[in-house]
C-alpha cells in the first residue's frame, strides 16, 4: 500500500487520448492495477511535473511516440473500492504524427491498437470508461 493510499488520499494520474485518423490508441495493460484492461496510455503525475509534460512522457515510455499539442480535456474521479485506490485522473488530448507505436514498457503494456469509438475493446480501464459515460467533474467530457 502506498504512503497515499495508507493517508486516504487520493493520486492523480494523467491519461492522454491520442487519435489518428479519427481512431483512438488503446493500450491493454499489465502489471499494474487494472491489467488486462484496456487504457490509453497514461501513469502518475510527478512531483513538480506540469500535466501535458505528463502526457509527453508516458506516451514515450509506454508506446514510444511523440506527441505534439497536447490539450485538456477533463477529469474523471475514479475510485477502484476493490483495490482501495482513488485516483482523480486528468484527461488530455492529442494528434500524433508519424510512426507506429511500440511496446516500450513491457512491464506496462501488452499490447496496441488503433480504435473506432464504436469498436473499442473491452473490458475498459475504470477511468477510460468513466470518460466515456460522462463521470467527469469538469471539462468536455465523453470523447468526440
Amino acid at each position: 500500500m502506498t504512503n497515499a493510499e495508507q493517508n486516504g488520499r487520493p493520486r492523480v494520474g494523467v491519461a492522454i487520448l491520442i487519435w489518428r485518423e479519427g481512431r483512438l490508441l488503446l493500450v491493454c495493460r499489465r502489471g499494474a492495477h487494472g491489467a488486462g484492461t484496456w487504457a490509453t496510455p497514461g501513469g502518475h503525475l510527478e512531483y513538480g511535473e506540469d500535466p501535458a509534460e505528463c502526457a509527453r512522457r508516458e506516451t514515450r515510455e509506454e508506446v514510444g511516440l511523440e506527441i505534439g499539442e497536447v490539450t485538456f480535456r477533463a477529469v474523471t474521479n475514479d475510485l477502484f473500492e476493490a483495490e482501495g485506490r482513488h485516483y482523480i485522473t486528468l484527461w488530455m488530448t492529442a494528434r500524433t504524427g508519424a510512426g507506429e507505436p511500440m511496446i516500450a514498457a513491457e512491464d506496462e503494456v501488452g499490447e496496441w491498437g488503433w480504435f473506432d469509438l464504436e469498436h473499442l475493446p473491452q473490458p475498459l480501464f475504470l477511468p477510460l470508461h468513466n470518460l466515456l459515460s460522462g463521470n467527469t467533474l469538469s471539462g468536455e467530457g465523453g470523447l468526440p
